[in-house]
């Protein structure tokens, strides 16, 4: 049940990370700097979480 819940975080941080970049990269405009620009701690954090599912999720697709 765990792995669920974690594989469904990272899926969900994933795809905010996907369409953060789609944005990025179409408009320039970044939404996690417009949401949790005033705390650039909170804002690495989210990035690196980001990064992390992502690597997750790798593992888990070629298990």
């Amino acid at each position: 049940m765990a792995r669920k819940g974690l594989a469904l975080v990272t899926q969900i941080l994933v795809l905010v990370g996907a369409l953060n970049w789609g944005l990025v990269g179409l408009f320039d405009f970044n939404l996690i700097t417009k949401i949790l620009g005033t705390v650039p701690t909170v804002e690495k954090v989210v990035y690196v979480l980001v990064g992390l599912s992502a690597l997750y999720e790798i593992y888990l697709a070629t298990k």
